[in-house]
């Protein structure tokens, strides 16, 4: 499976040449050109030929661009699938919806395989956005070797499960765990209703070697909940989140950059163990922490999200 940097990953309706433009000019590391919630049923055809258009004739440079198709379920994935790889050799990835079973990633699989379609490189994303898919996200994860990357669907996720909130990535404000204090009055702790499946599907990818994308921010002006819940996704372990806006870009990014005191960190462990190996040691003492190869894997993780070897 190839590595993609995926730290933001920009949402654009396939239909609406303009935004389909901007994309391309975008400094996004992945761009998914949507066939799905974001095109009326009426511009599904319409949709799809613009998208393989702007595929072959804009300049995309290092970005993954991937398109994401309508629901396994729906009559429309085999003709969306054929006219992408046949006719969209830039193609990087589909980015699937709503996958709830496995069953429908080998259905995927044997269209994408069969001889006549079958072309090098071309990649499976996959959303998990319903309950079903949820319980079912280990065994989806394994289900091919297509797959690169499982990304969480968090507003169809809500709806899925019944949630009180229309502000996607939000938990509902009423979301608390109440306490009564001493003299009978009463405290309310904000709790993340979104912590559980965020972390189900990270531990399915990472124990299958995906990556894991979070979500978008639906507040794509507020500048303050899109760096938090960048900054949440990034904490976690996740590689990057989906962007709805331009103007989330550089706030996403930056969310999932390790700072430069990171890094200092990060190498200095990294040459502290160096050291420790050529004296014979395993483990040794860093600024009163123990420092062992589990740390290591740490700081070559933030390496690498920083980009540096």
């Amino acid at each position: 499976m190839k590595f993609r940097t995926t730290r933001t990953y920009l949402a654009v309706p396939a239909h609406q040449v303009r935004l389909v433009k901007s994309a391309a000019a975008s400094a996004a590391d992945a761009v998914f050109l949507d066939l799905e919630d974001a095109v009326p049923p009426s511009q599904k055809d319409e949709a799809l030929a613009t998208a393989i258009d702007a595929i072959n004739h804009l300049e995309w440079g290092k970005k993954t661009v991937s398109v994401r198709v309508n629901v396994p379920s729906s009559s429309l994935i085999e003709n969306e699938l054929s006219q992408l790889l046949r006719r969209a050799p830039r193609l990087d990835t589909v980015l699937v919806p709503k996958v709830e079973q496995v069953e429908q990633i080998h259905f995927l699989e044997s269209i994408v395989t069969c001889p006549s379609m079958t072309r090098d490189g071309i990649g499976l994303e996959v959303m998990i956005e319903t309950a079903l898919g949820l319980v079912n996200c280990d065994a989806i994860a394994a289900s091919s070797p297509l797959i690169e990357s499982l990304h969480f669907g968090v507003g169809d996720f809500s709806a899925s499960i019944g949630a009180k909130s229309v502000d996607i990535g939000l938990s509902p404000p009423s979301y608390q765990h109440p306490t009564r204090m001493d003299g009978g009055s009463y405290a309310g702790t904000t709790l993340d209703l979104w912590a559980y499946p965020m972390m189900r599907l990270l531990v399915a990818a990472r124990a299958y070697g995906l990556r894991a994308v979070d979500g978008p921010c639906g507040a794509f002006r507020d500048a303050v909940l899109t760096r938090d819940l960048a900054l949440k996704a990034a904490a976690m372990g996740f590689d990057g989140k989906q962007v709805i806006h331009p103007k989330q870009l550089d706030i996403t990014r930056a969310a999932f950059t390790p700072t430069e005191l990171e890094v200092t960190q990060a190498r200095s462990m990294l040459d502290a163990i160096s050291e420790a190996e050529r004296a014979g040691k395993g483990a040794i003492q860093v600024e009163g922490k123990l420092v062992d190869y589990a740390n290591v894997r740490m700081a070559r993780r933030v390496m690498a999200m920083a980009d540096i070897e």
